[in-house]
């Protein structure tokens, strides 16, 4: 009993969380902040994509959408960081020397190593982990039945990446969602938002601690990759928290 409500508990206490949230967004017409059934709920992929190879030859169904980054209820973070984890996550720690961040002369904050939740995101989508390289798995979970090759989010053609499928043509293309560990051409983050000062006039001030009214966050007054993308909602164009047209005008005054 106890291994069959660990398995089912998160699934039923995510959509316990979700249904107010999801009657308020019917209600306004907006989509609704959940994972379950969206494209970072691996427990329904098969589903989505109509085969049955995903979460048993790409990679291991843990049962649960919520432990490929949350650290289970029942384990502790220290266990965690302690094993090799992001800080307070329940991913492997990517090699933080290897990426490369953006930057310029007119960049007051200067980053070497992306704060732990933006390496969150990266260790899947800077391509060298597999999606399912978690530091705890739940309860009852067997290696010795794990078949799955663990593929990375990859556009390489091999055995270890998603590519060597999703190129295009015998898939969808995975290259667009593989950002590699190079980020000098993407916009910088783990910086401290330059809005906040309200000393640099091309930036507007955040409208609250954490961040905009629009849904565009700051993270311990910095700025993460999540704080334009909802990776809760991740069938929204994009993962924007806000239409693209208004993106960038959030935060930048031109």
């Amino acid at each position: 009993m106890n291994n069959f409500f660990t398995y089912w508990k998160w699934p039923l206490l995510a959509l316990l969380i979700a249904l107010p949230a999801m009657v308020l967004a019917a209600a306004i017409d907006v989509p609704p902040d959940r994972i379950l059934g969206s494209k970072h709920d691996f427990t329904g992929l098969n589903k989505r994509a109509g085969v049955v190879a995903m979460p048993t030859v790409a990679f291991s169904d843990y049962g649960s959408p919520c432990v490929y980054c949350h650290i289970p209820p029942d384990k502790d973070a220290a266990d965690a960081l302690a094993k090799g984890s992001v800080p307070g996550w329940n991913r492997n720690e990517p090699a933080t020397g290897s990426f490369n961040l953006y930057d310029s002369r007119t960049l007051d904050n200067k980053v070497k190593t992306p704060s732990p939740i933006s390496l969150l995101c990266l260790s899947c989508h800077d391509g060298t982990m597999a999606v399912d390289m978690t530091v705890f798995r739940p309860n009852g979970w067997r290696n010795s039945k794990d078949a799955a090759l663990h593929l990375r989010i990859n556009g390489a053609n091999d055995l270890m990446s998603c590519g060597k499928c999703h190129n295009g043509f015998v898939a969808h293309n995975i290259a667009i969602k593989h950002i590699g560990t190079d980020l000098t051409n993407d916009h910088p983050i783990s910086m401290t938002y330059a809005g906040l000062t309200h000393k640099d006039n091309d930036f507007n001030p955040p409208d609250g601690p954490y961040g905009f009214d629009n849904g565009v966050k700051l993270y311990d007054d910095k700025v993460e990759c999540a704080s334009c993308h909802n990776v809760h909602n991740p069938d929204v164009g994009l993962l924007l928290r806000t239409r693209a047209d208004r993106l960038c005008e959030t935060c930048h005054i031109k």
